[in-house]
């Protein structure tokens, strides 16, 4: 027998109505189910548990990116600094060196004028009726290192002045005088004797010192000028 469906709509209804899923029986079904009320906190602390460790994983996230990027500027300040500090050392090294330098320079310079002022302070001591022969160096001449100079650590100068006077007081006058200066010290009479020089009778003596260096105050420099025409 056949049969003919005159309206095309109505099967495709009844087979959607058939197989529609019930919404409400399931509603019902969950409702049925969480009426147990362990249940429910279980699941609610799954799902806190759940939110809380994915909002501290956030959390370290940022925290170790921060970090990190601290790090690298920490590593980057360091680098800029250590590079700062080597050039500090040595600039000061270089610094400490011309110094030295400096230093050495000066006291070799101070030390040029020394048989200078020797001479014109035994020139200046000298009293009438006095002459000399010679004056010259009485210890070895040695070399002194500038380091020794600079130091003040270099052997001092000895002196050693002989002559002739015709007063044996002019010999007394001439050693005071020569141990006012600010530039002698330890002025002392090595030998002294009767000798006949062009027929006539003197003393002949021998008097040793040693140069000393004097306080800044007792030098006096002045400007050196040169008149040109």
């Amino acid at each position: 027998m056949i049969e003919i469906n005159l309206l095309p709509g109505a099967r495709k209804k009844s087979r959607s109505a058939g197989s529609s899923v019930d919404v409400r029986a399931m509603l019902g079904s969950l409702g049925e189910r969480f009426k147990d009320p362990w249940l429910g906190v279980a699941v609610g602390g799954v799902a806190i548990g759940l939110a809380a460790v994915g909002a501290m994983y956030v959390f370290q996230g940022r925290t170790e990116a921060a970090l990190l990027e601290q790090e690298q500027v920490a590593v980057q300040d360091s680098t800029r600094y250590d590079n700062v500090v080597k050039q500090t050392r040595a600039a000061e090294a270089q610094r400490d060196s011309i110094m030295r330098q400096m230093s050495i320079i000066a006291a070799i310079d101070g030390e040029r004028f020394v048989w200078a002022h020797v001479m014109d302070e035994v020139s200046r001591a000298l009293p009438t009726y006095t002459w000399l022969r010679s004056v010259a160096q009485a210890n070895a001449a040695t070399t002194v290192s500038p380091e020794a100079v600079a130091a003040g650590t270099a052997p001092r100068l000895a002196v050693r002045v002989v002559g002739y006077t015709v007063n044996i007081q002019a010999l007394t006058i001439f050693m005071k005088q020569l141990e006012a200066s600010p530039f002698l010290e330890n002025v002392t009479l090595a030998v002294s004797q009767v000798a006949t020089v062009e027929g006539k009778q003197v003393t002949e003596f021998t008097v040793e010192m040693n140069y000393s260096k004097p306080p800044a105050s007792a030098i006096r420099t002045v400007p050196l000028t040169i008149a040109v025409r």
